[in-house]
């Protein structure tokens, strides 16, 4: 057992009034910019300032004789989580799920900045009550989905994963289920989410798909998958379009194309490539997220 302190690390991104700072450079710029589309900077001002505050009270709430930690979202593939670390996402729903595929079983507490103004699936705590959760916490087992390439990487999300073309053009693979079917598709690609991701994307193909499967529950050990407007060509098919997976049972495609990708929950800079040939399978993962309840 480590006799280390623990370390809170506390991830954030950035506000959008950094976003716009950033690429005007001025506040009055910013604002100049908005007002020509009849939006206001005192709204994302707002966001911004509420922002900070939850980052000021998550700093006060750590102890002070631990460790501490703050790195942003776009770092995130550059950082080295310990095992000792207890993760404080400060910002939206999503944010966990972009910190949830780098973890291998640190609790993680969702800080939601704005109450009322995010779903809070994910991000169920206010700043003030962080102080408690630091000591005593309760945490769930999310389950996540992982892609293996077969040369030995892995990839995992929180919500879903997504097997395509790196441009959204039309990818050319061959699908191959769980119980052996096999079919040659070019589509707009495969989603292979979760039940904590089937609020999202997930839900949005399935309330479009008649006879699309039950998609699980938040807690539930599976997956659901959705090939995305397959195309029946001479040479492809599109009658294997959706499924569930369970325990150890695996999605596999093959790549019939150049420039195929899988990355996670929206995170396409962090991604696996797959050259033609190559093959990559998709299921329930290993691991799970501890999320702090």
């Amino acid at each position: 057992m480590s006799t280390l302190a623990p370390r809170a690390v506390v991830v954030s991104r950035r506000s959008e009034l950094d976003e716009l700072l950033a690429r005007h450079g001025t506040r009055a710029a910013a604002d100049y910019y908005l007002r020509q589309r009849g939006r206001d900077l005192d709204e994302v001002a707002k966001r911004h300032a509420a922002l900070n505050a939850a980052l000021t009270a998550a700093g006060a709430a750590i102890p002070a004789d631990w460790r501490r930690g703050h790195i942003d979202r776009e770092d995130l593939p550059r950082f080295l989580f310990g095992p000792e670390d207890i993760v404080i996402a400060v910002g939206q729903d999503g944010l966990v799920a972009n910190v949830a595929k780098y973890l291998d079983g640190q609790p993680v507490i969702g800080v939601d900045p704005e109450p009322g103004r995010n779903p809070g699936v994910l991000v169920r705590h206010s700043a003030k009550a962080l102080r408690g959760l630091l000591h005593k916490r309760n945490t769930e087992q999310r389950t996540m989905v992982s892609a293996r390439l077969d040369d030995g990487q892995e990839l995992m999300g929180l919500n879903e994963v997504y097997f395509g073309h790196v441009g959204h053009q039309s990818a050319r693979y061959t699908l191959t289920t769980q119980g052996g079917e096999r079919e040659r598709q070019s589509s707009s690609g495969v989603v292979v989410g979760t039940g904590t991701g089937a609020t999202g994307w997930c839900s949005s193909i399935a309330l479009e798909r008649a006879g699309a499967p039950e998609l699980p529950a938040p807690l539930a050990h599976e997956v659901c998958w959705f090939v995305r407007e397959a195309w029946p060509s001479p040479a492809t098919g599109a009658t294997l379009t959706s499924g569930r997976l369970g325990g150890d049972e695996r999605l596999e495609l093959a790549c019939e194309g150049e420039r195929l990708v899988v990355f996670a929950d929206g995170l396409e800079s962090d991604r696996l490539e797959l050259a033609w040939g190559q093959r990559v399978s998709i299921g329930v993962a290993e691991r799970r997220l501890n999320l702090v309840v």
